[in-house]
C-alpha cells in the first residue's frame, strides 16, 4: 500500500463525534491526499461550513496520521467544493438506518425503526445541523432525518 493509500485509509477510519457508527469515509469528509514537495496533505470537507465537529473530526484525523507514522501530515479544510451528501457512501446509510436515523435520500422518507412510510417532519432541525426530527404515524416513534444536501 502506498504512502497515501495508507494515510487515506487512517483518514477515513477516523468516527464522527456526532453520529460514532459513521466515518469520515462513511460521510465522504476525505476530499484528497497526496504527496506534495515531499509532505502529505490531506484535505477535508466539512458537511456544513458551521458544522461544529469539523474541527474535532480534523484534530483526530492529525491524531490518527501521526500514531500512524505520519506525524509531518498536514490537514487542511477545504469548503468548495461544497459538501453535498451524495458524496456519503452506501455503507455509510445502511449505518444510519441501523443505528435508528433515517438517511439521505430524494423522495419518499421512511421510518429507520419500522420500515413505515407514513411519517411528518417535526422539526427542521435535529440534535445536529444536519439532522431534521421526524415521527412515524405507524409505529408512532420519532427519529431524526440526515438531511439532503
Amino acid at each position: 500500500m502506498s504512502r497515501t493509500e495508507e494515510a487515506r485509509r487512517l483518514a477515513e477510519a477516523v468516527p464522527d463525534p456526532e453520529i460514532p457508527v459513521l466515518t469520515a469515509g462513511d460521510l465522504g469528509l476525505v476530499r484528497m491526499v497526496e504527496e506534495d514537495g515531499g509532505r502529505l496533505v490531506v484535505r477535508l470537507t466539512p458537511t456544513y461550513s458551521g458544522c461544529p465537529a469539523s474541527e474535532a473530526i480534523r484534530r483526530d484525523v492529525e491524531a490518527a496520521l501521526a500514531s500512524g507514522g505520519f506525524a509531518d501530515a498536514v490537514v487542511e479544510t477545504s469548503l468548495a467544493p461544497a459538501w453535498t451528501t451524495d458524496w456519503m457512501s452506501e455503507a455509510g446509510k445502511t449505518k444510519l438506518a441501523a443505528y435508528g436515523i433515517a438517511p439521505p435520500v430524494r423522495g419518499p422518507v421512511s421510518c429507520p425503526h419500522c420500515g413505515g412510510a407514513a411519517v411528518e417532519e417535526l422539526s427542521r432541525f435535529g440534535s445536529t445541523p444536519c439532522k431534521a426530527l421526524w415521527r412515524c404515524l405507524g409505529c408512532r416513534e420519532p427519529f431524526e432525518r440526515f438531511k439532503c444536501l
